[in-house]
């Protein structure tokens, strides 16, 4: 077991170095399109209604069709919004989509977005009973699929085991997306070497945002508009990543995607706007070397054991 202070160092972002974008940006933006497969056969992951006093209910039919309704009808919504504006998107895919809902995985592959691993079904990774197969098969799946490797991870439920990213790093995963304390890229130490932390979010996320804290569908564009200017004015001078995490039995549905498409028509207007992907961002964070921020670098390590030297921050 590592604590996280063992992976990587504290960092206060106003002590850090300038970093540059591509292009002068301010401001790298990516999107994340949630994409799940859910068994019928076990308890819903998620609830849009509970089951009849709180018992247990299988099938559950209303809540997997609930979320059925995104694969069949809100992602191509989403697909669209996103065609319409140029945008090519990361998908977090669990990698039996592409064998159950082949259409949907097809379409993002031909849009050419990224493919992002998360999981084989929905389902959280430390409950696993074999985490390291499910990894393997998973990556292994969406590089069949695909024609390449995976680059990135997010775990479903952004859920971990203290030996997860051991097991992504020695299945070829460069960066992951669970650790959403920052905004800019930094470190995380695994025995394997480095990976990458691209900043996530739970914050213009629209599953807390709308199933949990039950905001009305407007918030989403407000709170994206109000995210973005921030971090825009603090880019002149330390550039900044910001992430949306949406889903499409959420945000693919009929009173919601106007506004996600009006905050992506605001996001647009605006200059030094870097529209990416995950990749890309870890990408370019690793080609920028010492001239990147020390956004939580990675501990020293002990060359004669491999373990965080003497000194390094726990």
């Amino acid at each position: 077991m590592r604590l996280p202070r063992e992976r990587f160092e504290y960092s206060a972002i106003r002590d850090r170095q300038p970093w540059k974008l591509p292009r002068g940006a301010r401001i790298a933006v990516w999107t994340i399109v949630n994409v799940e497969e859910w068994d019928i056969e076990k308890p819903m992951p998620r609830q849009v209604i509970p089951a009849p006093a709180g018992a247990t209910v299988l099938p559950d039919v209303p809540n997997w069709a609930w979320h059925d309704y995104g694969m069949r009808v809100g992602f191509w919504r989403l697909h669209a919004a996103l065609a319409k504006r140029g945008i090519r998107a990361t998908t977090a895919i669990n990698a039996s989509v592409c064998t159950a809902y082949p259409p949907v995985a097809r379409a993002m592959l031909d849009a050419g977005w990224e493919f992002m691993g998360h999981g084989l079904v929905q389902g959280a990774m430390h409950l696993l009973p074999d985490q390291r197969a499910a990894i393997r098969r998973s990556v292994e799946t969406l590089r069949a699929f695909t024609g390449r490797q995976p680059r990135g991870w997010l775990g479903p439920g952004l859920t971990e085991s203290w030996e997860t990213l051991e097991l992504l790093k020695a299945e070829g995963i460069e960066y992951v997306c669970d650790w959403v304390n920052d905004d800019q890229p930094y470190l995380i130490d695994t025995a394997g070497g480095p990976l990458v932390s691209v900043p996530y979010t739970m914050e213009v996320n629209d599953l807390p945002m709308m199933l949990l804290q039950h905001h009305a569908a407007g918030e989403l564009y407000r709170r994206a508009k109000d995210q973005f200017d921030r971090l825009y004015a603090e880019g002149a001078r330390q550039p900044r990543v910001m992430a949306i995490a949406v889903h499409p039995y959420i945000s693919g549905v009929p009173h919601r995607i106007k506004y996600l498409e009006a905050a992506y028509d605001y996001i647009r207007k605006q200059k030094g706007v870097w529209l990416t992907t995950g990749e890309e961002i870890s990408e370019w964070y690793r080609t920028q070397g010492e001239r990147g921020p020390a956004a939580g670098r990675a501990p020293a390590r002990s060359a004669s054991t491999g373990a965080p030297a003497s000194g390094a921050a726990r």
